[in-house]
């Protein structure tokens, strides 16, 4: 799954952090698949996740309510993915490369796992964790030099 998640993020925009996220439903098909696009949309929240969130929700028989879903994605989601996924009652977390800026899954926060809400979805961090982290490296070191 975080390989589908790899390619979605090679597919981002070249001004946009690589980051991809894939919804996949209870026996494995995917829903949905997008890469971060803050830069190419001018929006603050298209970020990967929610991008594909939105996109499995409106294709998903059952609304705005995802449960029984996955969501694999190259980086530890943000407090802002994290919330949005809860909200989304998604069942499962993968995802790639630790955050430890910003990541809401377990390195600086850990909302998904917050015992105050009704919804926790299961997580695994680290899944191919070279992999993603060498794609954001490879962005961050080129767009430093340029």
């Amino acid at each position: 799954m975080v390989r589908a998640a790899l390619d979605a993020a090679r597919a981002a925009d070249p001004a946009d952090v690589p980051v991809g996220a894939v919804v996949f439903d209870a026996e494995g098909r995917e829903l949905a698949r997008a890469a971060n696009a803050r830069e190419a949309s001018g929006d603050p929240t298209a970020h990967a996740e929610v991008l594909a969130l939105r996109q499995a929700a409106a294709v998903h028989g059952d609304g705005w309510r995802l449960e029984g879903a996955t969501l694999a994605v190259t980086l530890e989601p943000c407090t802002m993915c994290a919330g949005a996924l809860v909200l989304a009652r998604v069942s499962r977390v993968v995802f790639g490369a630790w955050e430890p800026k910003t990541g809401a899954v377990g390195s600086l926060w850990d909302v998904v796992r917050d015992r105050r809400l009704t919804h926790r979805p299961q997580v695994r961090g680290g899944v191919l964790e070279a992999d993603c982290a060498a794609l954001l490296d490879d962005f961050f070191r080129t767009h430093r030099l340029g």
